[in-house]
């Protein structure tokens, strides 16, 4: 129960935020993710990982939803980096900046790196490998990358196909 509160709290305060930054009157929908089997495959790979991110699961799909990257770049990448948060520092579990860069908060790291790689200059109009390439100049990184997104992408059809079972 003090879960759920908090996690509501956390809800709140976040569209209070957003509301103050949009500006007074203008409301910007936040998707319910309730029934999004994408959550469900997150959880259980941040899970597997033994990651404190499955609970950011939710936040992990909206920032990527907002700013149009796959759902499945930003946990890979903090799954590489990070162990999906088992070692990262300065709230950093997505490594931005060689992990120099610090965040107030975990959440609010996950979407400051989304916004940069959706819009800042360097990597907009990259596609997935220029951005990865970006991101982390080791040759092997991009290979990696897309070999969890794609592990995601199997999981996703697996848990689908469940749901649709059980219906």
């Amino acid at each position: 129960m003090v879960r759920v509160l908090a996690k509501s709290a956390v809800l709140l305060v976040g569209l209070v935020a957003i509301q103050t930054a949009t500006g007074i009157g203008q409301q910007i929908a936040v998707p319910s993710y309730e029934h999004d089997p994408r959550v469900a495959v997150l959880r259980g790979f941040f899970e597997t990982l033994h990651s404190p991110a499955s609970d950011l699961s939710e936040d992990f799909l909206l920032a990527a939803d907002r700013h149009g990257l796959d759902w499945r770049l930003l946990p890979s990448i903090a799954a590489i980096e990070s162990g999906g948060g088992r070692e990262s520092m300065n709230n950093n579990i997505l490594g931005w900046d060689s992990c120099r860069k610090s965040f107030p908060s975990v959440r609010a790291g996950i979407y400051t790196v989304a916004d940069r790689l959706a819009n800042s200059n360097l990597y907009k109009n990259k596609d997935l490998d220029g951005k990865l390439k970006l991101y982390n100049p080791s040759t092997t990184y991009p290979a990696k990358v897309k070999w969890l997104m794609a592990r995601l992408a199997t999981r996703l059809e697996h848990t689908t196909l469940e749901w649709r079972r059980a219906l």
